[in-house]
Parts: C-alpha cells; sequence; structure tokens
C-alpha cells in the first residue's frame, strides 16, 4: 500500500517543509506536554519521537500514539540496536495497528555512548536492513520471512544521514543504499558546519540522489558553550567548528545567540539547491522551538 501520511503528501508537493523532534523523559505527564506537543505541531508537519537515543525514556511508540490523538502527526522513530529483527517486525506491525503512518529507521547510537554503557547490544540487523524490511511490508504484503501481513499495512520510511562522514564515496554508498532500501525522506544530522554540508549535498545531487528522496537538513538551537563542547567531545556525528563555540562564549546571553546563529543557518541552508525542508533537532529543548521559528522566519 502507498503511504497517505501528511508527511508523504508533503513530499509529494514538492513543497518545502519542517519536520521536528521531541526527546521524551522519564515518564511523561500528558497535561504538561499537551502545551508543547501543540507548539510542535504549530511548526512541524510531524514530530519524530526519539526512541532511548542517550538512555531509557518513555517509549516512542506510546509518545507517537499520545500525538496523533492530539492530532499531531508523529514519526514513530526505531533504533536496531535493542531489538532483534522479531522485535522490530512486531512493534512496527503494533504501532501501524495504532494507526502510526510513519517511521524513521536508525542503527542508534551504541550504548557506550549512553546512559547505560553496562547493557547489552543487539545489532541483528542495521538501519539499511530495516529501511528495506518496512519497504517490503508495504510493499509485498509479507514480512522478512514471507510470513503474509493479514492487515493493510502503510508505512512512509526514512532514515538518517551523516554529512560529515568522510570519505565521501563510503558517505554516498551508504546514502544511495537507504534511498534503494525505500527511504523515502532522509534527516540528517544538526549541521553548524554549512560548508561542510554543502559539499554533502553537492555530491549527492551529482549522484542524482537528491531526486531521489527529500533531504531535510538538521538544525539544532545551542543553550551554550558548554553544551556545545560536549556534544562536540561525545558525539562524533555533531562537527561544531571553534567560531560557533567562542561566539557562544562571547555572548552575554548564550542561549539567546545559539537561537540567532541556527536561525542564521536555516537561512543559509534553505537557500541551497536540493535540500526539501528542515529538521529541527530539539535535543530536549522543545520549549525553544517556538522562538526559532520566529527568528527564522518560519
Amino acid at each position: 500500500m502507498k503511504p497517505d501520511s501528511k508527511l508523504a503528501q508533503c513530499i509529494d508537493s514538492g513543497k518545502f517543509f519542517t519536520t521536528a523532534e521531541y526527546l521524551p523523559g522519564v515518564g511523561m505527564d500528558a497535561s504538561k506536554s499537551s502545551s508543547t506537543f501543540s507548539a510542535l505541531g504549530e511548526t512541524a508537519v510531524a514530530v519524530n519521537v526519539s526512541d532511548n537515543p542517550f538512555g531509557v525514556v518513555t517509549s516512542s511508540l506510546a509518545v507517537s500514539v499520545t500525538l496523533d490523538r492530539m492530532g499531531v502527526e508523529p514519526v514513530y522513530q526505531i533504533v536496531t540496536r535493542d531489538r532483534n529483527r522479531i522485535a522490530l517486525q512486531s512493534d512496527i506491525l503494533g504501532a501501524a495497528s495504532l494507526g502510526i503512518k510513519n517511521v524513521l529507521c536508525l542503527s542508534g547510537y551504541h550504548q557506550t555512548l549512553t546512559a547505560c554503557p553496562e547493557s547489552a547490544n543487539v545489532y541483528d540487523i542495521d538501519s539499511i536492513q530495516l529501511c528495506a524490511a518496512v519497504t517490503k511490508m508495504c510493499h509485498e504484503g509479507v514480512l522478512i520471512d514471507g510470513t503474509r501481513i493479514t492487515q493493510k499495512f502503510s508505512m512512509l520510511v526514512g532514515a538518517v544521514a551523516n554529512p560529515y562522514l568522510r570519505p565521501m564515496a563510503l558517505n554516498m554508498m551508504r546514502l544511495a543504499k537507504k534511498i534503494q532500501a525505500g527511504a523515502k525522506f532522509i534527516q540528517t544530522q544538526a549541521i553548524f558546519d554549512v560548508p561542510a554540508f554543502e559539499e554533502w549535498l553537492s555530491a549527492a545531487h551529482a549522484e542524482g540522489l537528491t531526486e531521489q528522496t527529500a533531504i531535510l537538513a538538521g538544525v539544532m538551537p545551542l543553550c551554550d558553550a558548554t553544551e556545545a563542547e560536549q556534544l562536540r567531545d561525545t558525539f562524533t556525528d555533531f562537527r561544531i567548528p571553534d567560531a560557533v563555540i567562542d561566539r557562544l562564549k562571547q555572548a552575554s546571553d548564550p542561549q539567546k545567540e545559539g537561537i540567532a546563529l541556527c536561525a542564521e543557518i536555516i537561512g543559509k541552508i534553505k537557500k541551497l539547491d536540493g535540500v526539501r525542508g528542515l529538521h529541527i533537532l530539539s535535543g530536549g529543548k522543545e520549549a525553544l522551538v517556538p522562538d526559532l521559528t520566529r527568528a527564522a522566519g518560519l
């Protein structure tokens, strides 16, 4: 079945659009979260729900269902780090039965980079294989082993990309494999080094990949230099130039400066050919998203 989500319709329309991210907490008070969900829904076509990115948080599936019931379209994130192919397919079938229409397939940060370094990983299949499995479920109506799905199944498949991965040939190979596996949208890691992102985007365009999927450039408002340094030192996919950190250190109001800096990056990204939209990575700072969208004129 062809996916019929709002996100799928936006991709088909060719219009520039925005998605956003919500990072669940350890437990969730729906009454306190409702205003956040509403604000994100006013900004974004769809809202990603993170799947235990840095340790244990409330289930991505549970929060995705909560968003859907509030009228905000969710993107159910699922990582292969914590589940084998049995659990992955079972959870995706469950999500579809509950009305979820979008899924973002990720491998997930290695557990040693999370708050639970002692936990065992699974990595039975990787994100590319998961994209292919969900695509097969949609197009052929069967599971990986050929078992027929008895219900109508439709899910828009997405994946992520790290524009800073080098060598570029390897980066393009991975991107092409994700698209071939059925990823209809690609959300990138947060962009702070715009020239390096332009280099990646040009390579993707030269390979004809920007015509085959919707590239959504990730952006993130930073609160201060400490946060920027911690992200850069811990995660290789956060390439934050010294100039960005120096600017935050010198600012009298680092949070306001972080929003202004992110808005400037958005302005530059929107001018680039091959970018279909933005993905706002909040990193748990969802309260800053309305200020960012106003500053960026979104």
